[in-house]
């Protein structure tokens, strides 16, 4: 992807960003690209499905449940309603901060992605083909756009059937209950039942499941068809198969998007490849608990970071070093939460802005013991009654932080907090040559 990576070459494995970007569909084809779908089409839908469970493939979106075995309870729930049918969506919201992973991918391996939801759409039998993405990620959209017409084109099944919808700028637009609701006309607002129990267009009699997954997830299905499970298999652990695409940004000298196997230790990744040299706090994203120093020794795979109380997420990471007041970092996490919570749920909505507000209050120097102990209280019952995981999220973040940096925020309650830059790491824009992050406003 950039030259300021080639000392960490070694390291890095190409399977989803070429180091050459393939944005026409020939060049695509000279590189391997079609054999997935070409040997898709040749097997019953039922056989792809038991090739993508045998691969462990993992959802790349935040979750890393097992794509198969979602492929196989959708299926297994539609067949129990005669009216039933199933919808396919694949995820490109990228709402999350500190991930550009699935704007890379469109950007550099298009056609990855497009073989991959016509595989779905063939092993799946959708009634119905949509791909969910922001409106003003238009450089993204454009590519997409003129990767399914060139499919459509040179006579891919399926290309013509896919409708790409052009989404709000929130973040529960990436929640997979919030996008099916924008894709049927409404607000990005989370529903109560998850997608497998209310799908797109669902009635009392027809619960329509409906296949959501996220675009780095189904670029890897032309690998896993093309090569077999096995091969798949080859990389990354057991649990975790294959790459992913990690973003890092922050306090580190080389921020960009790296593809790495699963398994590799985090210390690789934030110190070896983005060149971190002084680590306060790391997170994945603002809903995850906060990685500290001493886990940089641990692999990143789904299981592993879990038993630390953390996760993977969708692979973006946020360095911050030892000149950030920790309180301004949370701070400023937890109000991007407050911000975009939809209000449905009165816990999380006013849990959030609460905490909010009384993080804001330690920071000026305003507030003392009880204000701490009110912040608890409130990540404790935040997600009461919670719709989606936004609430969750908040919890994890605040009462790790909390946690790992309590010393340092008691000791900080004699006076206001140092002032320091700490935006909201929402990434407008990576440039692959220099490095150089553009957060949005």
């Amino acid at each position: 992807m950039r030259s300021r990576r080639c000392a960490a070459r070694s390291l890095l494995l190409v399977r989803l960003l070429p180091d050459s970007p393939l944005t026409s569909l020939d060049a695509y084809l000279a590189a391997g690209g079609g054999r997935g779908l070409e040997r898709a089409l040749a097997m019953a839908p039922p056989a792809v499905v038991d090739e993508v469970d045998r691969s462990g493939l993992r959802g790349r979106g935040g979750a890393g449940f097992p794509t198969g075995r979602k492929w196989r309870a959708n299926l297994e729930l539609a067949a129990q309603f005669p009216r039933a049918r199933v919808f396919v969506v694949a995820n490109g919201a990228e709402g999350e901060p500190g991930t550009y992973k699935d704007r890379s991918l469109l950007a550099n391996n298009p056609f990855a992605f497009v073989e991959g939801l016509l595989i779905a759409r063939h092993a799946l039998g959708p009634a119905a083909t949509y791909v969910g993405i922001k409106a003003k990620f238009t450089g993204p959209l454009a590519v997409l756009t003129a990767a399914l017409g060139d499919a459509a084109e040179a006579g891919w099944p399926g290309a013509r059937e896919v409708t790409v919808v052009p989404g709000p700028d929130e973040y529960l637009f990436g929640e997979e209950t919030g996008l099916l609701e924008v894709i049927e006309g409404n607000l990005a607002l989370p529903r109560v039942l998850g997608p497998y129990q209310e799908g797109l267009f669902a009635t009392d009699t027809a619960p329509n499941p409906t296949v959501v997954n996220n675009i780095e997830t189904i670029a890897n299905l032309p690998a896993i068809l093309a090569d077999g499970a096995d091969a798949y298999r080859a990389v990354g652990t057991a649990a975790s198969p294959g790459s992913m695409l990690f973003t890092v940004i922050g306090d580190v000298t080389s921020p960009g998007v790296y593809e790495l196997p699963l398994g590799t230790p985090l210390r690789t990744l934030l110190v070896d490849i983005a060149g971190a040299s002084d680590i306060k706090a790391v997170y994945s994203g603002a809903s995850n608990a906060v990685i500290t120093p001493d886990m940089l020794d641990d692999a990143l795979d789904f299981e592993r970071l879990r038993a630390e109380g953390t996760a993977i997420g969708s692979g973006g990471f946020i360095v911050y070093d030892s000149t950030r007041p920790i309180l301004r970092v949370l701070t400023t996490l937890s109000g991007f939460l407050a911000r975009e919570s939809c209000g449905q749920c009165n816990a999380c909505k006013l849990g959030t802005a609460t905490i909010t507000e009384l993080l804001e209050r330690l920071c000026r120097g305003q507030g003392d013991e009880r204000t701490v102990e009110t912040i608890w209280r409130r990540a404790t019952t935040v997600t009461d009654g919670n719709r989606c995981y936004l609430p969750v999220g908040e919890q994890l973040m605040v009462g790790s932080t909390l946690t790992a940096f309590g010393a340092e925020i008691h000791a900080g309650l004699d006076g206001p907090v140092a002032d320091s830059d700490v935006p909201i790491p929402l990434i407008d824009d990576l440039d692959p040559a220099t490095g150089q992050v553009t957060l949005a406003l």
